[in-house]
């Protein structure tokens, strides 16, 4: 396990965050920018956290995912979880207008479905901080692997 660095560069960032979006550049401007990306979100526009989102693939996207992201999502290849997560995330980005972004920390697929449901009963804004919480403990996560 690594710890967390002084600085990273934009670079190094937008690996972690799967792509470079404008939380990467402000985080990539700051010591311990792991550490700070909490305040970092909250100076975001919601454009801005939206685009943060968008980057990250759908839980059980199959094409376009980087190598590291597969190999998180988990071994279930179920096609009845896959077709539930589907839809699940669908009815998601229906409902709030951005992905669904959950640490899957290796767990399958199956173990996912009834988090997504949970959330589905969430509002807005709560779903929103929760999905960009989620998304800096991925990339604590990442870098802490190596």
């Amino acid at each position: 396990m690594r710890e967390l660095p002084r600085q990273l560069s934009a670079d190094e960032l937008a690996e972690l965050f799967e792509g470079r979006t404008r939380l990467v550049e402000i985080l990539s401007e700051r010591e311990r920018p792991l550490d700070g990306a909490d305040e970092a979100i909250a100076r975001l526009t919601e454009e801005e956290k939206l685009e943060a989102l968008a980057a990250h693939p759908a839980i059980g996207q199959r094409t376009g995912v980087s190598p590291r992201s597969a190999a998180e999502q988990g071994s279930d290849d179920d096609p009845a979880v896959l077709a539930e997560l589907a839809e699940l995330n669908r009815a998601y980005e229906e409902k709030f207008g951005f992905r669904f972004v959950v640490f899957v920390d290796r767990r399958p697929k199956r173990e996912i479905v009834p988090i997504l449901r949970d959330r589905l009963d969430r509002r807005r804004d709560e779903e929103l901080d929760t999905a960009l919480g989620e998304l800096v403990a991925i990339a604590r996560d990442r870098w802490q692997r190596g």
